[in-house]
């Protein structure tokens, strides 16, 4: 009746022989099931996970391609996003974490339903909320400058977490409402989708909408909220897994092919600095910070430079005619190319594309985007169209006469 609960998980023999323990380590591993009364006298406490540090982006041995299309990317969103195709192993997640230093600042609305002085501008002012045209007729600002964030797609993320869904705490409450998704967070912000060659069809085709048109549309019912998704897209995946429906794939503006480095000292190098950062991660991370900094403040003065930057017309028709002698049909290859190479020409300080930034972007904007089998459909159905054109133009020869029997 009076005996202790807690005593009745000890073993008498250890509770007999073994003197009390100060380590709580040694008390879990003499006692049978200490689970209970380590709760009760600890109770847990919610802990904010630590920021984690992450691999220099810079530190990263090599993979010049990689590295090039997501720095212009980060430069011109207007690119179409990044996808990485590479073994396992190749660095990619790694780089797409190292973005996180040098994401740029981006202007973020102060208002909970997200108005912006752009809209108030162009459009009237009846487009944004009545305190914020308070607030724009008062001179106050409405928007005030944050840092990017990097956002990862979870791998067990479903549709309603992607795009949202309704709210299970307002619902609780007795309110009806919808909650953001995943998608509404990346607004002005970057999206990272690992191993999105496996990513459910519905969930990959919700994504690709929102970042070509900027936004989404929810509807629950008689519930509909819009929400904005201006996010910078990055996708990897390992061409081992499975393969990449063309439709996911067309609308990627970059494509890189991350290959394994075939140098033995690059690769010896890649074991160095992979020790160094598992040892001591601040030390590599405190090696490379100047040059983070530096590479941070160019991509930022890239993006206010990059509005300034023109294509001459005849550069223009250059690209249009590589694109057509290589027989390319979607017409995002020459959007990914001249967004591309004006972010080339930004990142390197001028305001002019030359013909030498089209060349050094070129392979990654309009590598794999020719299909053999859209060509061949193009030519079966431009020699049916030449045999209906053959009979509907004959129109010399009259038709000729039945015998009467």
């Amino acid at each position: 009746m009076g005996e202790d609960p807690e005593r009745a998980t000890v073993s008498p023999e250890i509770s007999a022989e073994v003197s009390p323990r100060t380590s709580l380590l040694l008390r879990l591993l003499e006692e049978r099931s200490p689970a209970a009364r380590v709760l009760r006298a600890r109770p847990p406490v919610d802990r904010p996970v630590e920021e984690t540090v992450r691999f220099p982006f810079l530190a990263i041995v090599g993979q010049t391609e990689m590295k090039l299309a997501l720095v212009l990317a980060l430069i011109n969103p207007a690119i179409g996003g990044v996808l990485l195709m590479g073994a396992r192993g190749t660095g990619k997640t790694t780089a797409v974490r190292g973005l996180l230093d040098l994401l740029p600042p981006v202007e973020r609305s102060l208002c909970p339903y997200g108005c912006e002085p752009e809209a108030a501008y162009t459009l009237g002012f009846h487009m944004i909320c009545k305190d914020c045209a308070r607030k724009l007729g008062l001179g106050e600002p409405i928007t005030a400058p944050d840092r990017m964030r990097l956002i990862e797609l979870p791998l067990n993320a479903r549709l309603e977490d992607v795009i949202g869904g309704l709210d299970e705490q307002a619902a609780i409450e007795g309110k009806v409402r919808i909650r953001r998704g995943i998608l509404a967070q990346a607004d002005q912000n970057v999206l990272y989708v690992d191993e999105v060659n496996l990513l459910d069809p519905e969930i990959a085709n919700a994504i690709l909408d929102a970042a070509a048109l900027g936004r989404y549309t929810v509807r629950r019912g008689p519930l509909a909220a819009t929400y904005r998704a201006r996010l910078i897209l990055i996708a990897s995946m390992n061409p081992e897994e499975g393969p990449l429906r063309p439709q996911i794939h067309d609308r990627f503006g970059l494509r890189v092919v991350v290959r394994g480095l075939t140098d033995p000292r690059d690769r010896l190098e890649v074991y160095r600095r992979v020790r160094l950062f598992r040892t001591n991660p601040y030390a590599l991370v405190a090696q490379w910070a100047q040059e983070t900094a530096a590479a941070a403040a160019e991509i930022a003065e890239a993006r206010q430079r990059l509005p300034r930057v023109d294509i001459p017309p005849e550069l223009e028709q250059e690209a249009m005619g590589w694109i057509h002698r290589l027989g390319i049909e979607s017409s995002r290859a020459e959007v990914a190319l001249l967004e591309a190479a004006r972010a080339y020409a930004a990142a390197d300080g001028r305001e002019t594309v030359t013909r030498e930034d089209l060349q050094a972007v070129a392979p990654m904007a309009l590598r794999q985007r020719r299909s053999a089998f859209i060509a061949a459909f193009i030519a079966q159905q431009e020699k049916e169209d030449e045999e209906i054109r053959a009979v509907i133009q004959d129109r010399a020869r009259p038709p000729r006469r039945r015998r009467r029997a």
